[in-house]
């Protein structure tokens, strides 16, 4: 028990903290959420995995392994939503907007928060969370875009939406100067570290300000379902993945607590794009991200178990 309270002190509590103060600024300021949520997207996540990408000696079978554990995490997830919305009888709209709730997760400013706590800026480990953050970045703007939008505005325009996104160019722009060995020069990479540095923090403010937005109505069975979901059966389904892959140590457990983050607030941020159960989407979000707090804490202290030798 004694272990269990350190994780959510040292871990989970700092998060918190900061998305409070998030919270508590929107109330107060009533800040912009458009300009803050454009500035991660466009600005500081971008810059964040340019960075890490490229201070970090990614081997092509660390990508593989965490690829393939995304592929088939995502094929289940999708799958276990795909099923219980039918057995809910969720219409088509509001079934795409639960099923998405499952597959996207908060890798960003959740998932790097925590990864970076849990394993002290270890850059092995914060590698493994930059490579999730990125494949759900393009996952979620290429197919989520595309699975809200494709009955509207067709299948090529809604597929052709993660190209726009710099998350993609980041990752590539990275990956290749480091294998390249390209230096950069000083007066770019000071403030890139800078970017980066501000990362954390800032994602973390912007997801309490969001939070503070999130309306109550009436979805609970389907919201219940959701979270339970997600939180729940998402580690469980990750565990076995990570079984039957030839991982331990470090990135067994990177991966296990990875797979543990709560609904990714971007999801709701595009249902809110494209009108698609906007409210809904919403307090899934809100929801998750507040029972995350035990169940993160429960999968952190459950990967030292099973993975931490």
């Amino acid at each position: 028990m004694g272990e269990f309270l350190a994780i959510v002190q040292s871990i989970i509590l700092p998060v918190f903290v900061i998305m409070a103060i998030g919270y508590v600024m929107q109330i107060k300021f009533q800040m912009n959420l458009q300009t803050l949520a454009k500035l991660n997207i466009y600005f500081l996540v971008p810059g964040f995995i340019f960075v890490q990408l490229y201070e970090t000696e990614v081997a092509a079978s660390l990508f593989g392994y965490v690829l393939l554990f995304f592929i088939v995490y995502s094929l289940l997830l999708y799958g276990l939503g795909e099923g219980i919305a039918r057995a809910l009888g969720l219409k088509k709209e509001k079934k795409t907007t639960f099923t998405n709730s499952l597959m996207f997760f908060n890798s960003g400013n959740y998932g790097v928060p925590v990864n970076d706590l849990v394993f002290r800026g270890d850059p092995f480990a914060m590698s493994i969370q930059v490579i999730m953050l990125t494949l759900q970045n393009v996952f979620l703007f290429s197919y989520g875009i595309f699975s809200l939008q494709a009955a509207n505005i067709g299948r090529w325009k809604a597929a052709a939406g993660y190209f726009k996104m710099p998350v993609l160019y980041a990752m590539l722009l990275g990956v290749t100067l480091n294998y390249g060995n390209v230096g950069i020069p000083e007066f770019i990479w000071i403030p890139a570290n800078y970017t980066a540095d501000a990362m954390i923090a800032m994602a973390l403010i912007t997801l309490g300000a969001q939070v503070a937005q999130f309306k109550i109505t009436t979805y609970l069975a389907s919201i219940y379902w959701s979270i339970g979901s997600r939180l729940i059966v998402g580690p469980a389904a990750a565990f076995v993945i990570i079984w039957l892959l030839p991982v331990e140590g470090v990135m067994a457990q990177a991966l296990f607590i990875a797979s543990a983050m709560p609904t990714s607030v971007n999801s709701a941020v595009i249902a809110q794009e494209y009108k698609i159960h906007p409210e809904y989407a919403s307090q899934v979000v809100l929801f998750s991200t507040l029972f995350s707090a035990l169940t993160v804490s429960v999968v952190i202290y459950l990967s030292g178990i099973f993975f931490g030798g």
